[in-house]
C-alpha cells in the first residue's frame, strides 16, 4: 500500500456525506463505507442512497449498523412522528428540533470501534459548521475533543483520528467541490420528511436548495414543489 491510508466515511446518503466520499476517494487508496439507521423518517431511502453512492464507487467493503434505539429515545423531530418537522424556518436561532440528542457521537463510536478492526487511520464524516442546521455535534470543537477521546479509549499502536473536509464549507462550496470530482448528485437524498419526492421546506431541502442556487448549479432530485431548477 502507498502512503495513503485507508479510511472509513460515513455515508448517510446526503449531499455533504456523498461530496465527503469524493473527497477521500481522492485522499485515500482503501475506503470503506459505513451508514447507519437510527429510527429517523426517511431510513429506507436513505438506506437506498447509501447503497446506490456505495455501488457508484465500487466500495465493496461496507457496514449498515441500526441503532433504532435513538427513536426509542426521541427527543427529535427526525425520530419521532408526534414531533413536527418544521418548514421555511431557516432563519431561526438556536438548535432546532430536527437535532438527534448526541447522534454523531453514538455514529462515530461505532465507526471507531470498525476502524479499530480494519486497521483503518482517517474516519471521514461530512459535517459542515458554516450551513448547518445548528446542531452542536457538528462545530469543529466537537471534533477536537472527540479525536481526543479516540486517542485515550483505543489500543495505543492505532492512530485513528476523524477527518472533516467540509467543515469551513457552506453549501455553496460543498456543491461546487461534488462538481468538480464528479460527484453522483442525482443518488443522494436529503430530505428530512419525504422520500418519494423531498419536500423542499425543511431545513435540510433549504440548505441544499440554495446550495445549488448559489452555485448556479440544477439540483437533480426530484422535489414535490416544483424547485428542481436551480432551487
Amino acid at each position: 500500500m502507498s502512503e495513503r491510508k485507508k479510511a472509513i466515511c460515513l455515508v448517510s446518503g446526503g449531499l455533504d456525506s456523498c461530496v465527503c466520499a469524493a473527497i477521500a476517494r481522492t485522499e485515500c487508496d482503501d475506503i470503506a463505507f459505513l451508514h447507519v439507521n437510527y429510527g429517523q423518517r426517511t431510513q429506507k431511502r436513505e438506506l437506498k442512497a447509501f447503497l446506490d453512492i456505495s455501488d457508484y464507487y465500487g466500495i465493496e467493503e461496507r457496514l449498515v449498523a441500526d441503532i433504532g434505539y435513538l427513536a426509542d429515545i426521541g427527543g427529535s423531530a427526525l425520530t419521532d412522528k408526534r414531533i413536527e418537522v418544521p418548514e421555511n424556518q431557516l432563519s431561526q436561532q438556536g438548535v432546532p428540533v430536527t437535532y438527534v440528542p448526541f447522534r454523531n457521537t453514538h455514529i462515530i463510536a461505532i465507526a471507531v470501534s470498525w476502524a479499530e478492526v480494519i486497521g483503518a487511520e482517517k474516519i471521514y464524516i461530512g459535517a459542515t459548521e458554516v450551513d448547518s442546521s445548528g446542531y452542536p455535534d457538528c462545530r469543529r470543537t466537537y471534533f477536537e475533543q472527540y479525536n481526543r477521546l479516540i486517542q485515550e479509549g483505543t489500543r495505543p499502536e492505532t492512530r485513528i483520528r476523524i477527518a472533516t473536509p467540509l467543515i469551513d464549507m457552506a453549501k455553496r462550496q460543498v456543491v461546487e467541490t461534488g462538481m468538480l470530482l464528479g460527484a453522483p448528485f442525482h443518488l443522494t437524498w436529503s430530505c428530512y420528511q419525504d422520500e418519494e419526492e423531498a419536500c423542499g421546506m425543511c431545513d435540510s431541502c433549504l440548505l441544499r436548495l440554495r446550495g445549488f442556487r448559489e452555485a448556479g448549479q440544477n439540483d437533480p432530485i426530484p422535489y414535490r414543489k416544483g424547485k428542481r431548477a436551480r432551487g
